[in-house]
This record gives C-alpha cells, sequence and structure tokens, in this order.
C-alpha cells in the first residue's frame, strides 16, 4: 500500500462535527492508493482506487438558532469549495477543455427545469424545453459538414488517440476500403471530440464532410467550444434515423435518442457561444492554440525536454515528470512514460513560460541539483524527438 500526501491547499474538505459542518482550510487527509502495478522506465506505477472525502448530506436542524449556523457552515463550505475551483482551474493543463467562457447573462435560465425530451425536430407535451436553440446549433453544424438541412438528423447529447493528438486520415480509410472490395458496404462515423471542430478551421487539415461516404460525426461541446457541462453534438444521415425512430406516447412525440431526457441548458450555452464568436472567431482561437502549441513545444525542447507535437495538433507530449504532485498540482494526463498539455484557448503564453519554469526549477530539485540522464521516450513519441544519451548530444543536464 502506497500513502500520498496532497499538496496544502489541494481541496477544501469538511468534517461532520455534532450535526454540524467545518471547512478546513489545509492540506487534505491522506489519499490511499490501494494497488501498485505495472512498470515505467523500470520503476512501479501506482495504478489505484482513490478514496474521496464527501461532504456529508445532515438532516436539517429543528432549532431556529442551530439551522441559522447550519445555513452559514453550508455557505463557508461552498465558498471555500468555489476557492479550490478558482485554483484548480488556474493549474489546469492536461486535459482538453476550453475553460474561458462567461455565461453570466443565461444564468436566469438555472431556476428552469429545461428538458429537450425526446427528438429535437418533433415537440412533446413537457414545455419547457430549449429545442429551437438546439436545433438552430444543428443547423450550424450540418453546415459546417456540408449536409443540407432536409438530408440530415442529430441531438446534443449529455456527453461527449487523445493523448497524443493524432488525426486520423479520413480519405486513406475510404480508399483502402474500396479497395478491399467494401465499397457501399461500410459505416464510418467520425468521432471529432476536440479535432473534429478545429479540423474545418486549418487549411491543410484532412476535410471531414458529408460529401464523402460518412454515416455520422460527433464533436464534444465542452471541449473547444467551452461549456460549463459536459455535452456533444452529433449529426447523422436522415436516413439512418427513419429506422430506429419509435413513437413514445409518454411523451405524445417520436425519439431516436439513446438517453431520452437530455440537458435543455447546453444548447443555450453552444447557441450563445457561436453566436458570440463566429466562424471568425472560432478560426481566430483555432491559430492561437496551433501557435501556442509549437511555442510550448520548443520551449520544452530548449529547456532539454524531450517533446513532441503531431501535425496540425494542440496536444504537446512530453516525458512524464517524476513527482506525482506536480502531476498532480496541473492536472496532467499521463500514460506510461508521457504525459501531454493540451494547448486550449484559455492557456496563455504567459501560463506556458511559468508551467516550464517550474518543471525545470522541480525537474532539477527531483535529483537533488546533481546531473542527471534524460530518460528514453522514443518508443512513444518517435527517436527524433528523444534526447535521450542515445539519441541527442544534449542529454545530460547539470
Amino acid at each position: 500500500m502506497v500513502v500520498v500526501a496532497p499538496t496544502a491547499g489541494d481541496r477544501p474538505h469538511q468534517l461532520g462535527l455534532g450535526g454540524g459542518v467545518r471547512v478546513v482550510d489545509g492540506p487534505a487527509p491522506p489519499v490511499e492508493l490501494l494497488q501498485v502495478v505495472g512498470e515505467t522506465a523500470g520503476k512501479q506505477v501506482a495504478t489505484a482506487r482513490v478514496l474521496v472525502e464527501g461532504f456529508a448530506v445532515l438532516e436539517p436542524p429543528v432549532d431556529a438558532e442551530e439551522a441559522a449556523e447550519r445555513a452559514d457552515d453550508v455557505a463557508a463550505l461552498l465558498a471555500a469549495f468555489g476557492n479550490h475551483l478558482h485554483e484548480r482551474t488556474a493549474h489546469h493543463l492536461g486535459y482538453p477543455y476550453n475553460l474561458d467562457f462567461d455565461f453570466s447573462v443565461l444564468a436566469q435560465f438555472q431556476n428552469f427545469s429545461i428538458n429537450n425530451l425526446g427528438d429535437p425536430f418533433i415537440e412533446s407535451n413537457y414545455g419547457v424545453h430549449s429545442r429551437q436553440f438546439e436545433v438552430a446549433v444543428l443547423d450550424w453544424f450540418a453546415r459546417l459538414w456540408d449536409l443540407q438541412q432536409d438530408e440530415y438528423w442529430g441531438y446534443i447529447t449529455n456527453c461527449g488517440t487523445t493523448v497524443k493528438g493524432a488525426i486520423d486520415d479520413l480519405d486513406r480509410i475510404i480508399r483502402t476500403l474500396e479497395k478491399c472490395g467494401f465499397k457501399d458496404r461500410f459505416y464510418i462515423h467520425c468521432d471529432g471530440a476536440l479535432a473534429g471542430l478545429m479540423m474545418p478551421f486549418i487549411k491543410q487539415a484532412p476535410k471531414v464532410t458529408f460529401k464523402k461516404p460518412i454515416g455520422s460525426v460527433s464533436v464534444s461541446g465542452h471541449k473547444f467550444i467551452g461549456c460549463p457541462v459536459p455535452c456533444g453534438i452529433v449529426i447523422t444521415r436522415l436516413e439512418h434515423v427513419k429506422v430506429l425512430s419509435t413513437d413514445i406516447e409518454y411523451l405524445s412525440s417520436r425519439d431516436a435518442t439513446i438517453m431520452g431526457s437530455r440537458n435543455g441548458h447546453a444548447p443555450m450555452f453552444l447557441w450563445y457561444t457561436l453566436n458570440k464568436k463566429g466562424y471568425k472567431g472560432i478560426r481566430k482561437e483555432v491559430q492561437k492554440c496551433l501557435r501556442n502549441a509549437h511555442y510550448l513545444a520548443n520551449r520544452l525542447k530548449e529547456m532539454g525536454v524531450s517533446a513532441s507535437l503531431n501535425a496540425l495538433s494542440n496536444t504537446v507530449v512530453f516525458e512524464r515528470p517524476r513527482d506525482e504532485a506536480f502531476v498532480h498540482r496541473w492536472q496532467l494526463a499521463c500514460e506510461g512514460s508521457i504525459t501531454h498539455v493540451v494547448v486550449m484557448p484559455n492557456v496563455s503564453i504567459e501560463k506556458l513560460d511559468g508551467f516550464v519554469e517550474e518543471l525545470v526549477a522541480k525537474r532539477s530539485s527531483w535529483h537533488e541539483g546533481k546531473e542527471f540522464s534524460v530518460p528514453c521516450v522514443a518508443k512513444d513519441m518517435g527517436a527524433e524527438n528523444c534526447l535521450c544519451s542515445q539519441h541527442n548530444k544534449r542529454s545530460r543536464i547539470a
């Protein structure tokens, strides 16, 4: 069993005290890692179920004075949690979420249970919905992928290789299938996730379009666009949905969605952002991300850190830091001997500089200031990007 203690201020936590709640500013209790399995660069790597301390749900006090104290405790807890989220957002680099958004103008709608039940294009008996916004967003994406309004169907869902940011060659996949005798006998779904919304704004990128023999496309709404709730957009050919759609008497509507009930606030967030930024605004943000990703990759290499960046990608891959506290602080997503930074619209040059400076300083302290050898990561990111002694002369760092 391995026990690690999070750094101070890692997260606010509370303890139930005589029916009350006390917010503690400081280090959270240790987190237990229940298993130690696998190896990376000859060292054991801990993978486990993490024990998370929850905020207790307590019965409301009957006494008026105790109820007032409880309300104050809850307010303090929520304020501390808000500070925690601000801190975590400030040190977020490893996951593909655009955290640069402001939906305060839509706060007035949080008092409504907006549920887009059933088919987006057919109203149900439930009147508190946002289909007007959802259909407008779907039309925007259908135009982006060259599918006529009367030829597509889609909806905004509740949720939507991620490590290295590689992009599949759609044209080559289609040619290979047809060459192998599968012409008109295949179904291709393009899972766009993050890159699916970036590629249409990059001239050199493979074009995803329904003018090609693809069946459907999906992208995440909370990634490049940015949204306070996880969501995704899926578009397919209308002909594929007609055989799946079913009449639902309970809704007085038809439905081909998986969930039935869907978040009605997400379409409003997406609609607001698309209207605010437009094609030009999104293109500008894509160019900024690619430019800053190249800057980060070059900065890391200049400081003796092995790094790579796939073409047309905003995901910078580099050697995994040896300190898990550093990984946790910057919320880096790791796999084996590598990790990555996803350069999103909210990530500035200043933040990247601060990250690199801290990484280099920590890297030296991990080895107590002694000379050390750069680990070999050639198998993960190619020999041309590896700065180890075998692949690069700049391998010994003082």
